[in-house]
């Protein structure tokens, strides 16, 4: 029996090219077990056949808010049916009506009247998937708890080459039968989490800060608690929230203010995983007025934030520790002098040399090294990154 054995997807297809290989996925849906509701938007008609829809999924498909015979296709019911919703080709024009509250056709309905995880596949052309609107949207779909399927990159139908294709059919069921394959195994754990940059003030309006988006960590966090785990998440500034309620989450500034927040949980918990971008530096002084431009240059005095994993490493007693690491050069050696020189059980390593790693991404390729191993993985969504890093530590946990 598969995870999405008895799982009701509904599976919205709007207009691309890319919608012709919905037939395949909805055929393997159903192989695995699962029900399948597919919601066509009008374009997608010009791309799909409803009859095969049908067919494969032995459900009607529907496209508009009323039937041949005027029967009314009730969005909300269809949205209250669905264990999860997937939104695959996801084009450019679909994703900035769901980010932006239009709702002028009947999938658009079902999407704002729904209550299930949503995860998004977006299929577009690769200047379009890299317009900062695109990107922007992502994120707002991402800030509303939505899970984004990355596009992948290949031959597109404009016969450019690049990001925007999307992603294979089974990255997509193994994305969703991840989701749903979830025991409680760390029932009963407390799992502390920090994520984000630190802001580290020069004056009222500048600061020194890093492009960390707090994604790994926030995905971690909602793969913790969907074990069954309480977590506790201490994020530096970003825009990501939390809907799990197993997630109490803190928010900070400053480095000093993220090692305070450490400190008041570290002592309870079992796990403590560090995925924050921590400024290893802030100003010896902070202007109480903002500083005028006057001069050709200027200069600040920086002095050392207090090393909040290093700290962690030295009061550590029971609390299984996770480091992360960021290289450009000699990743794994020095990852793993950061593992001996901070006492962390284990550390992840990804590389800025790795196309689709490091900030901002929703993507990630790691390395997973402790003192006897190196575990290598190829590159995955952030959620389905945090789901191996948290297999691999119940292994070392829970033998």
């Amino acid at each position: 029996m598969t995870s999405l054995q008895g799982k009701k997807i509904l599976l919205g297809i709007s207009g691309g090219i890319a919608a012709y290989k919905m037939n395949y996925l909805v055929r393997d849906f159903i192989k695995l077990g699962a029900e399948v509701q597919v919601i066509l938007s009008p374009s997608a008609e010009n791309f799909i056949s409803k009859l095969t829809l049908s067919t494969l999924s032995k459900k009607p498909v529907y496209s508009d808010f009323y039937g041949e015979n005027g029967v009314w296709n009730n969005h909300v019911e269809l949205a209250l049916w669905a264990d999860l919703i997937l939104i695959a080709p996801c084009t450019a024009n679909t994703l900035f009506k769901m980010v932006n509250g239009t709702c002028d056709n009947l999938l658009l309905a079902i999407y704002m009247s729904a209550k299930s995880p949503v995860f998004i596949a977006p299929a577009m052309d690769l200047d379009m998937y890299k317009h900062p609107s695109t990107q922007q949207n992502l994120e707002k779909a991402e800030d509303f708890g939505h899970f984004i399927i990355p596009a992948e990159s290949g031959e597109l139908a404009s016969g450019l080459f690049g990001e925007g294709r999307l992603a294979e059919n089974e990255t997509i069921l193994e994305t969703i039968n991840s989701f749903f394959d979830v025991k409680e195994t760390l029932s009963g754990k407390i799992v502390l989490i920090t994520a984000g940059p630190t802001y580290e003030a020069i004056d009222p309006v500048r600061f020194i800060g890093n492009h960390s988006s707090g994604k790994m960590g926030f995905s971690l966090a909602e793969e913790a608690a969907k074990r069954g785990a309480k977590v506790i998440l201490i994020s530096g500034p970003t825009s990501l929230n939390v809907e799990n309620r197993n997630i109490e989450l803190f928010r900070v500034t400053s480095a000093k203010e993220m090692f305070s927040k450490v400190f008041e949980f570290y002592e309870n918990a079992d796990i403590a995983i560090a995925s924050a971008a921590v400024a290893d530096y802030a100003p010896k002084e902070i202007s109480s007025e903002k500083i005028k431009k006057s001069e050709n240059s200027l200069t600040l005095e920086l002095v050392k934030n207090p090393d909040i994993l290093k700290t962690m490493g030295e009061k550590k007693t029971h609390q299984f520790l996770v480091g992360f690491a960021l290289e450009t050069h000699n990743e794994e050696e020095n990852a793993k002098q950061k593992l001996f020189k901070k006492n962390l059980d284990m550390i992840v390593l990804n590389s800025l040399q790795d196309e689709g790693a490091g900030f901002k991404k929703d993507t990630n390729k790691i390395k997973i090294l402790t003192k006897n191993e190196t575990l290598k993985f190829s590159l995955k969504s952030k959620i389905a990154v945090a789901k191996d890093i948290l297999d691999f530590i119940e292994t070392q946990i829970l033998k």
